[in-house]
């Protein structure tokens, strides 16, 4: 809820002498005026700005380009001369319409609303002023309402209503989730009928900073966007829908929250950098600040950075309406590009130095029917890729072998076998590229050597898997480090079972290439002695356990990766393992 702040003998005594000064000053009445307060007629998005008499340094914002929000008879005029355009902001909604458990006499409305439109028409010099009304209350609550709650809503309805009649331009704040089902749409759609609705949007700023430029900026503009749904979403139009920033400094108001200048700066920085990109994305109409008020009564408010955290604010719209850098001070980070949604052209996401690019994907659509599916593969691809890179080398090696093990050398077999899969070459080829991946992260992975037991429940229950006596020129992890020894065909680089023996052969692996001596022909491990392939067994094991860690690691890598990832629209990957030799079997490159 925008704070309604307290203001006081002196702030009361000011406002009626003003009105008084109204009815004695022989101004005209509304329906003489002249002036024409269409604001809303340029490119969006509008930007309007809290600046009356509670705000000390509100002619920062009496300037050409800014829109000032004031709400009596002395500073909008003001604002205007510095070259303002302005907005009339009523802070006191609540004294017209009443409220959810006590609302005012319906028989009142409308004389009221006449009477706070001549007021608002006079203070803005024009018959049609826009004005903004503080603020909604009970915007959550589920239909059916209380009696009491539908005549509330009834009578802001009817006030509004009213404004719209007179020529006024009327604008709702919400300060929180609205409840739309059923009946309730009524209600909203109505109201978008005669006025704009502004979905007020505060956040933390500790919590915006300790995320950081990239991650925190994606959650503004995140829930910019979710501010906007709320009301898209049962056919409001987006050119009657703003959002409402916060820039409060009492703890627990959503805003400054006690951190620090500086970082505040670039908070505040961050807001209107996101507030902006979504508007523009969305095509809303307008954003809203407040929080610039310096109110006595409330000690919390009174917070010299408010000036410059303003600056701030002004600068990132625009440099021309303000020297944010200066006013921040030294060590102001002043990019105007840092943590934004910044995109090569066919980039679907940024991750630190990898890419993931629309062209990776749509393949992948293709294979696996799934756009979700597909997106996950190439964001894992991408953070895999970080961690042990790959090359086109290192590809198209493994394809050899392949061919080479599993299709007799043919590759006319080989790229039948892809086109049955309703696949391509460069599907597999990435496919090829994953299982390396894999297997070289995998190979990194320090796990716990098995126990006896599961060392003989593995002879016993693998009889039938080919073991191999081999010697190597270099020990192998498939050896367990060693550099002769028992080698299993569910560990051992794919062509080695099919060598010929007693000779020194070159064959591929994961990890590079192997110089190898079968010294005898495979057997099956059941008719080895478990003495003789316990180290092979062991070896086996191992890598399963090393294997079975990968999705942990995987996920963890992701969610770091995350935090650096700049996608499309911030649309992010679901976190997963995707392991494409489901579609493509005959791509894994052991066992």
């Amino acid at each position: 809820m925008l704070p309604v702040k307290r203001l006081g003998v002196l702030a009361a005594a000011v406002a009626a002498a003003a009105a008084l000064a109204l009815l004695g000053s022989g101004r005209a009445p509304a329906q003489e005026l002249q002036a024409n307060c269409s604001l809303f007629t340029g490119k969006t998005p509008l930007w309007l700005d809290f600046a009356d008499g509670s705000v000390p340094f509100w002619n920062l914002f009496a300037r050409p380009g800014v829109t000032a929000l004031a709400s009596n008879l002395i500073y909008p005029p003001k604002l205007r001369a510095g070259g303002a355009q302005t907005a009339y902001f009523d802070l006191y909604l609540n004294r017209r319409v009443g409220t959810t458990s006590a609302p005012a006499d319906p028989s009142t409305i409308v004389d009221k609303a006449n009477k706070f439109y001549e007021y608002a028409a006079q203070a803005m010099d024009c018959t049609n002023p826009v004005i903004a009304e503080n603020e909604l209350f009970g915007s959550w609550l589920a239909v059916p309402w209380s009696a009491t709650n539908a005549q509330y809503r009834a009578n802001v309805l009817l006030f509004l209503q009213t404004l719209r009649q007179r020529g006024a331009q009327p604008w709702l704040l919400v300060n929180a989730k609205p409840y739309t089902d059923g009946t309730a749409g009524d209600w909203w759609r109505q109201v978008a009928d005669v006025a704009g609705i502004v979905r007020e949007v505060y956040f933390p700023a500790p919590l915006i900073y300790r995320q950081g430029p990239i991650r925190g900026s994606r959650t503004l503009r995140q829930a910019f966007r979710n501010g906007i749904l709320d009301f898209t979403k049962i056919g409001l139009p987006v050119s009657k829908l703003g959002v409402f920033l916060g820039f409060q400094t009492t703890k627990g108001s959503g805003g400054r929250e006690g951190l620090g200048a500086q970082p505040w700066f670039r908070t505040v920085k961050w807001q209107a950098l996101a507030a902006g990109y979504v508007a523009r994305e969305m095509k809303f109409s307008s954003v809203w600040s407040w929080g610039w008020a310096q109110w006595k009564t409330t000690p919390g408010e009174m917070d010299p950075a408010k000036s410059k955290a303003a600056c701030v604010y002004l600068w990132t719209r625009s440099p021309n309406l303000c020297n944010g850098p200066h006013a921040a001070g030294k060590g102001f980070v002043a990019s105007r590009t840092e943590g934004q949604l910044i995109l090569a052209p066919g980039l679907r996401c940024q991750i630190g130095r990898g890419t993931v690019r629309w062209s990776s994907i749509n393949p992948l659509l293709k294979l696996t029917g799934d756009p979700e599916l597909a997106f996950s593969n190439a964001f894992a691809r991408a953070v895999e890729q970080k961690a042990a890179p790959v090359t086109s080398s290192d590809i198209l090696a493994a394809e050899r072998s392949i061919v080479s093990a599993r299709f007799g050398g043919s590759r006319g077999a080989y790229v039948n076998a892809i086109a049955e899969a309703h696949s391509s070459l460069f599907v597999a080829r990435g496919v090829i590229g994953d299982e390396l991946r894999h297997a070289r992260i995998e190979s990194g992975f320090r796990v716990a050597a098995p126990s006896t037991r599961a060392i003989a429940d593995y002879h016993d229950t693998y009889g039938d898997l080919n073991a191999r006596l081999v010697q190597a020129k270099a020990g192998m992890q498939w050896l367990g480090g060693k550099r002769s020894g028992y080698a299993l065909a569910s560990t051992a680089p794919p062509q080695l079972m099919n060598v010929a023996s007693g000779r020194w052969s070159t064959v591929w692996s994961p990890l590079g290439p192997v110089h190898v001596r079968p010294l005898g022909p495979p057997q099956p491990l059941a008719t080895l002695p478990l003495a003789n392939v316990r180290t092979a067994i062991r070896t086996a094991l191992m890598a399963q356990a090393r294997e079975d860690r990968f999705p942990t690691w995987l996920m963890s890598a992701q969610r770091t990766a995350l935090s650096e990832a700049i996608c499309w629209r911030d649309q992010m990957p679901e976190l997963s393992e995707v392991d494409l030799t489901n579609y493509l079997p005959f791509l894994a490159v052991t066992g």
